[in-house]
């Protein structure tokens, strides 16, 4: 076959139509010889609709399947959108990772946490180097965003070049870290770009994402005129705002201490890279709470009122170490994650009824994006000059408004896509979807992946909405039946005289006339009518159709 019938393909499974989880596939070759690489593969994070679940994952069972022609896995960032189920799916891949320093220390505790040594599987690449793998040629590109050793990819191949932003922001004085590499950026423009597959979080915000070092004097100016406890609460990836707390520790002559054990990896992690150096060294908590409280400030994970986050412990007071009363002052230095809304007003709701003072994005400068607004859009649209935009990283709206901008901005192509797309970028006139990948979810539940649609998920809905029912029922060795042995949870009562335990006895005794309970080979008939009757009867008198179990055990 001729080298015409190369393609270049890509597919996200995750972060395409949401915000979180991302995982991106591209492939490269003929139709029946196509060699895969992995850009990101991160986790989203669930909420009360699926009681139980701490994280939810793309479904990577698509390149699985593939995994003998998978070449690896770039990483671009740190976030754990980006990075977060690299430990969890690894395992059925085991391929090669490739990570700049910092991102590369914090997959390593991902994997020793897991007891997985990897040491051999990861590859750490310089920044603003280059790797090859297969026909793909990816060079990474310094970025600027919320978190150390942000990367582009510029992916070129024989057939042209693809520029994956990742997550980026322009910030002429991100503090810690190299400023966005436009020289880079524009001469990769200049060879030419046939597809940029681009970040769309902030594509409703006009002006320019704003800088942290702004953000820094600002916390600075705030923190001057208080004279109790200070409590900051961020994002603990953010290792540039971590970098301005301890700033304005030492310029107001105050300790500080870093609570949470994600702020305290993420600070060794740093130190590790050669980052943060030169600062006053952090308190134990232990050692902290015996600082008189005009000379401490805590820096403290649980910035969207996580249930176990240290922050809801603190404001609680259920943390072992970390005291706060009335007069001291607690600011979000966060954004709220669109889902978190309620959990977080309700804590910040609660700091104010303790009469705290509370301080937030919404009362004062405390926060920056690290995601591009609409000018800092056109700048990067400007060096690289793309003939196709694709949007990412964005729900629906995003990326359809962003599909809008892109084509007011004069690019000559655009494309919207979701999740399990596949698109010809290369070769043709445009990008184009021409297949589609199995694509979805899988749930963490506890330390097991399930499917969406699992029974653990399913019982635990209905036993959270519906309450639970368990009957045992005693058999003698003759048929004769004893009382049955009623237990329920979550199913209301009007009143003890009132209970439906009566009715449910009365008709256990009925459904057992019926039956010859000596005959073994009734017991599932007779099990399911028992199931059938009782939860009938809740539903009767309560409006509940609970969980319901039923034991049979014979004496």
């Amino acid at each position: 076959m001729s080298k015409e019938k190369e393609e270049l393909l890509f597919c996200p499974l995750g972060g395409s139509g949401e915000i979180g989880g991302n995982m991106n596939l591209y492939a490269y070759g003929k139709e029946e010889d196509q060699k895969w690489i992995i850009v990101d593969l991160g986790v989203s994070f669930a909420d009360e609709s699926v009681p139980g679940i701490d994280l939810i994952m793309p479904d990577a069972g698509f390149i699985i399947d593939k995994k003998d022609d998978l070449l690896g896995i770039v990483l671009t960032h740190a976030h754990e959108d980006h990075i977060g189920a690299v430990a969890h799916i690894w395992p059925d891949l085991r391929c090669k990772m490739y990570a700049t320093p910092f991102t590369a220390a914090l997959i390593l505790e991902k994997f020793k946490e897991k007891k997985i040594d990897i040491s051999s599987f990861l590859e750490i690449v310089p920044l603003n180097s280059k790797i090859k793998l297969g026909k793909f040629e990816i060079d990474f590109v310094t970025l600027t965003h919320s978190i150390l050793e942000p990367n582009g990819l510029s992916i070129k191949t024989p057939l042209g070049t693809v520029l994956h932003t990742g997550d980026w922001k322009i910030d002429p004085n991100p503090l810690i870290g190299s400023q966005i590499d436009e020289q880079k950026l524009k001469s990769i423009g200049e060879s030419g770009v046939s597809a940029m597959i681009c970040d769309s979080t902030n594509i409703f915000s006009p002006g320019r994402a704003g800088s942290e070092s702004d953000v820094r004097d600002s916390l600075l100016r705030i923190m001057e005129l208080k004279t109790n406890r200070i409590l900051v609460t961020s994002f603990a990836s953010n290792v540039a705002r971590m970098e301005s707390i301890f700033y304005c520790a030492k310029k107001t002559g105050r300790n500080i201490c870093l609570v949470g054990r994600s702020m305290q990896r993420i600070y060794r992690a740093a130190r590790k890279c050669g980052y943060l150096q030169g600062l006053i060294e952090p308190l134990d908590p232990k050692d902290a709470k015996k600082v008189v409280k005009n000379k401490i400030l805590y820096l403290a994970t649980g910035s969207q009122g996580e249930p176990m986050g240290a922050m809801t412990r603190i404001i609680n007071g259920v943390h072992p170490d970390v005291y706060l009363e009335s007069g001291d002052c607690v600011i979000f230095s966060s954004k709220i994650i669109p889902g978190n809304e309620k959990k977080l007003y309700h804590l910040q709701n609660l700091i104010v009824k303790n009469k705290m003072e509370m301080i937030s994005e919404e009362n004062a400068f405390v926060h920056v994006s690290g995601h591009p607004n609409r000018d800092d859009l056109k700048d990067m649209y400007k060096w690289v000059k793309p003939q196709c935009v694709i949007p990412v990283h964005g729900e629906h709206r995003h990326m359809a408004e962003h599909v809008k901008f892109a084509k007011e901005m004069q690019v000559p192509k655009t494309l919207l896509i979701e999740n399990g797309d596949i698109i010809k970028i290369l070769p043709g006139n445009k990008p184009e979807i021409i297949d589609k990948a199995p694509s979805g979810k899988v749930y963490l539940d506890g330390n097991i992946n399930v499917e969406t649609d699992s029974k653990s998920i399913k019982d635990r809905k209905n036993l959270s909405a519906n309450g639970y029912l368990e009957i045992t029922l005693i058999i003698s060795n003759n048929g004769s039946v004893k009382k049955p042995v009623i237990s329920y949870k979550g199913i209301p009562e009007k009143n003890e005289d009132d209970a439906f335990i009566f009715d449910i006895e009365d008709e256990i005794m009925t459904i057992c006339r019926t039956f010859s309970l000596d005959n073994k080979k009734q017991q599932h008939n007779l099990i399911e009518t028992l199931k059938q009757n009782c939860r009938r009867i809740v539903r009767e008198k309560t409006g509940k159709k609970p969980f319901t179990n039923i034991n049979i055990a014979r004496i």
